[in-house]
């Protein structure tokens, strides 16, 4: 049985159409009381065998657009290295919190963090992999303040990853973020992600530490996607009133 939850309808208005690609996932386990300290408001971590999770992601967007329409020229697509943790709400409804997201497109960062989200101008860069070097990641060096990160990996595109640890930290249809005192949820929609195990050929990260979050030794979990295409759709506030009040969802983000 496939052990991926159906991604939620999604609200509309569409607001942007993306696309995730050659996406690298890194995860440690963390204390509760760790990622708490980062959670909006009306929100709380989401655990998996009695801990949460810290990730370290990289992948390129490719194309993105405002609501259906075609591409954004050169801003629609850039590669993002994200550090984020897990949230949920009351009624079960899954997703995101960004504790930080490097981009190398200035008027992207400019325009996101004026939105609430928290965005990092950084040199970043893909590394794909070749016939004689199957490792494949990213590389990214912030402009200010010089916290990097140098990470590749070997995937192994024989296997697959539907183990429930891998779905819990992949298969996330919305984000929670602050907003002018509020918490919002932003949804999202797409397939499940094509993943594939993976082992560590390179890494040296001062992401996670530079976001005040101490890990021990090398990632729990390590995942390869080739990626996905999704959507967002319209944001809503957590004191709004929900239709499907008292009806647990699997929103993940």
């Amino acid at each position: 049985m496939d052990p991926w939850p159906a991604a939620p309808e999604l609200p509309r208005p569409v607001i942007m159409d993306q696309r995730w690609s050659d996406a690298v996932f890194l995860h440690w386990r963390i204390p509760r009381a760790t990622a708490a300290r980062f959670m909006p408001a009306g929100v709380e971590p989401d655990e998996f065998d009695g801990s949460a999770w810290v990730g370290l992601i990289g992948f390129r967007m490719q194309g993105a657009g405002i609501g259906t329409g075609p591409a954004i020229p050169y801003f629609g697509s850039f590669t993002e290295i994200n550090v984020r943790l897990y949230s949920r709400e009351p009624d079960g409804t899954r997703g995101v919190v960004f504790v930080s997201l490097d981009a190398s497109r200035l008027a992207v960062v400019v325009a996101a963090r004026a939105a609430g989200i928290p965005y990092v101008w950084s040199r970043d860069c893909y590394r794909p992999p070749t016939p004689e070097d199957p490792a494949t990641g990213y590389t990214v060096r912030r402009f200010r303040g010089g916290a990097a990160s140098d990470f590749t990996v070997v995937p192994d595109y024989d296997g697959a990853a539907g183990d429930p640890l891998s779905v819990h930290l992949t298969a996330r249809f919305g984000l929670h973020s602050r907003f002018r005192g509020q918490t919002l949820y932003i949804p999202n929609t797409h397939t499940p992600w094509p993943l594939y195990p993976a082992r560590i050929a390179r890494l040296e990260d001062g992401l996670v530490a530079a976001a005040g979050i101490a890990v021990d030794g090398p990632p729990e979990s390590v995942l390869h996607s080739p990626g996905v295409r999704t959507q967002f759709g319209r944001p809503r506030a957590l004191t709004e009133t929900r239709a499907s009040s008292g009806r647990a969802s699997s929103g993940r983000g």
